[in-house]
């Protein structure tokens, strides 16, 4: 099973890819790890009352970040491991900022990884339930990082006793039955010790073993701050374990706080000015995510010196290189306060807002890129993506494919902190604009739906405070498209009519007419035909008003197809022939075939074969024109089924052979050549852009 990553928060066990903790070694925590599997094995509540445990057992692991509680947890997963066969998940509850992460976020990842239906807009507590459903047929061991209090972690407990849930958490978590935490702090010395040695190697170590001692105290021995300690000495070969000690002893005298504060502090004055800038807006990253793009549009530099600075502070304990094949970094949860505070005493304010429209311009331009390599090579996207920078170019479309898998998150989470930034709307808007075209550009609206639908809800937030009704309608109409798509037909409907409000108020004829149109196929979906008809012919008088002839034929299409399923013949052969002039004055040859195939149709269900078996040779013809060869074959078979009825069964079996030959041919090409191409008047899904966005994007 693949596992919901997560990026812990502090590391007791040493390496350079913080997911891959199985290939690290661990230092120490000997005794907790002992507790926590005994208190596995410890016989609850439940069970002492003679009940069977409704729920999963619950271990708590509580400490302040820096002390390595994630890793300890990472390892009791790795140690339980074989008594839990369907794998293990992991998420974190609360985003660097110290917000929670919403359930309704971590349930459809938790959903994701389990490779189970998370429908887009679904509610918390409707994805909470799928979890916990999906949960009761697994034996899972569940990891709930960085946990703020009960409420946020009990939906996610699995009804399941053969399930396990690890919670991280700073304190208890109150409310929980039957949990003991398991309370953690620095290392014992043996282990800081051999932390430290891992970094500056054994020999400054075994010289000097009081300072090392002394050292290991000062850091109080948390691991993170033990990291940044080693990473310092590292780097500086010339000094000792006791020049450092010295140093953070005086910190420790004028009283400047915890040891992870005095130790970063330290090294954070040791920094060159330029990767001392780089570092402090480290905090505007999104979540935590960063790339070297990301670091060279905060910091205006290059991208290669973004990125040896990057790697320069992972060999200084400062951040953490992602375990995947792009260049990808991750800021401790631990140290972003104190990165923010730095920012906060030695920023302007304005210089923060220029860092952070640097990095959205800069991820605006690499989503298009993204999209545009896509594109045929002849294509004025791909023309224009040949004059940009090579550091924003992608090679292939799976690489880009590949970097936005990678960046999915940290592009999330951008155009989040965009939205609630507020004073950045044009260039979220653009941002989100891009995002979308990405999305379905390499992964299909479908497959992309739920990422698609929480981008098209900010798109609404930032059209309402804004008042940007075409934007507003946009967003109004795509969601109630994904509420459509999932069977949520009454939240489409309201969405669809919110639309058509803010489509008349900013006087847009488009969104105006599709929405009126959908709120057609709203009712169409709902089996109120008489409404549905309704809302057609408005859409229907609109079209006819502007001279869009082809779609008042499709319309008209749709109005005798709403009158079919009423059983109202006459009214649905009256639309069909309309459709069929104006796709005959369009010249849509394939149009034209499939609406006199649904004509026929409608006269076989008003007892007409003599007239139906007419037009459906008829029809016929047109598809041979059209070289529609699926067509052509459902025709025939309809003429069979009609001249049997007529009492002629060898004509009948001869067009049933026609129609097995045809199929048989169609078959043949399609396994040489490929599927063939879809008509594109069956596209019959409309999409609306946010289409304020910028056209050079």
């Amino acid at each position: 099973m693949t596992d919901q990553a997560v990026e812990s928060d502090d590391e007791t066990a040493v390496g350079s890819s913080p997911r891959d903790v199985t290939a690290r070694q661990f230092l120490g925590r000997r005794r907790e790890l002992k507790e926590l599997r005994a208190d596995i094995e410890r016989a609850g509540l439940d069970t002492l009352s003679g009940r069977k445990a409704p729920r999963a057992r619950v271990l708590l692991i509580a400490g302040r970040p820096g002390t390595g509680r994630t890793a300890l947890a990472e390892e009791l997963l790795r140690q339980v491991a074989e008594r839990y066969p369907d794998g293990a998940l992991r998420t974190r509850l609360t985003a660097p900022d110290g917000t929670p992460v919403p359930t309704e976020r971590v349930a459809r990842d938790l959903l994701n990884a389990l490779e189970l239906p998370a429908p887009p807009g679904e509610t918390a507590d409707d994805l909470a339930e799928r979890l916990r459903e999906g949960l009761s047929v697994r034996r899972v061991v569940l990891l709930l990082d960085d946990a703020g209090d009960a409420e946020h972690v009990d939906p996610l407990l699995p009804d399941a006793p053969d399930c396990l849930v690890v919670a991280v958490a700073e304190g208890p978590l109150t409310g929980i039955a039957d949990v003991r935490p398991c309370t953690i702090g620095g290392l014992d010395t043996k282990s800081a010790l051999e932390l430290l040695t891992t970094h500056i190697g054994s020999v400054r170590v075994t010289c000097d073993p009081r300072s090392a001692e002394a050292l290991v105290e000062l850091c109080a021995g948390e691991p993170a701050a033990l990291k940044i300690a080693g990473g310092w000495l590292a780097r500086r070969p010339k000094e000792s374990v006791a020049d450092l000690a010295r140093q953070l002893h005086s910190a420790d005298d004028a009283g400047d706080g915890p040891a992870l504060v005095r130790v970063f502090r330290h090294a954070y004055a040791t920094l060159p000015g330029p990767a001392a800038r780089i570092l402090r807006y480290l905090s505007l990253a999104p979540e935590g995510y960063v790339d070297p793009h990301t670091a060279s549009a905060l910091a205006g530099c290059s991208v290669s010196a973004a990125r040896a600075t990057l790697d320069d502070f992972v060999a200084l304990g400062l951040v953490r290189a992602v375990g995947t094949r792009l260049p990808q970094y991750e800021v401790p949860v631990c140290l972003i306060p104190l990165l923010r505070g730095l920012t906060e005493s030695q920023d302007r304010p304005g210089e923060l807002q220029l860092a952070r429209a640097r990095m959205l311009e800069r991820t605006v331009r690499l989503l298009t890129s993204c999209r545009a390599v896509t594109e045929p090579a002849d294509s004025p996207a791909r023309k224009k993506l040949a004059g940009l920078p090579s550091a924003l170019r992608f090679p292939d479309p799976a690489a880009a494919a590949e970097w936005l898998h990678a960046r999915q998150p940290a592009l999330l989470a951008a155009a989040r902190l965009a939205v609630a930034d507020g004073d950045l709307d044009t260039l979220a808007r653009r941002l989100m604009a891009a995002l979308v075209r990405a999305l379905v550009a390499h992964r299909g609206t479908e497959a992309a739906a739920p990422e698609l639908y929480a981008v098209h809800g900010l798109v609404l937030d930032v059209a309402g405070r804004r008042n940007l009704p075409r934007e507003k309608a946009a967003a109004l109409l795509n969601l109630g498209d994904l509420d459509a798509g999932t069977g949520r037909t009454r939240e489409a409907l309201a969405r669809y009519r919110a639309a058509l409000d803010a489509g008349r108020a900013a006087q847009d004829p488009y969104a105006t007419g599709r929405a009126m149109e959908s709120v057609g196929g709203a009712y169409q979906q709902l089996e109120d035909w008489h409404r549905a008809a309704d809302w057609y012919g408005r859409a229907l008088a609109q079209r006819l008003a502007r001279g869009e002839r082809a779609d008042a034929a499709r319309l008209h299409g749709r109005i005798a197809a709403v009158h079919t399923y009423a059983g109202r013949y006459g009214e649905a052969l009256r639309g069909w022939r309309s459709a069929i002039a104006g796709y005959r004055k369009e010249g849509d040859v394939p149009a034209q075939a499939r609406a006199l195939s649904e004509l026929a149709r409608v006269q076989e269900y008003a007892g007409r074969p003599e007239e139906s078996l007419r037009i459906c040779q008829e029809a016929a013809e047109w598809a041979r024109q059209a070289k529609d060869v699926r067509l052509q074959a459902a025709l025939q078979l309809r003429l069979a089924d009609t001249l049997e009825r007529l009492g002629d069964p060898a004509a009948a079996k001869l067009h049933r052979g026609a129609a097995e030959r045809m199929l048989g041919e169609e078959a043949a090409r399609s396994a040489v050549g490929g599927a063939p191409e879809a008509n594109p008047s069956e596209h019959a899904a409309n999409t609306c852009e946010i289409r304020s966005a910028s056209p050079e994007d």
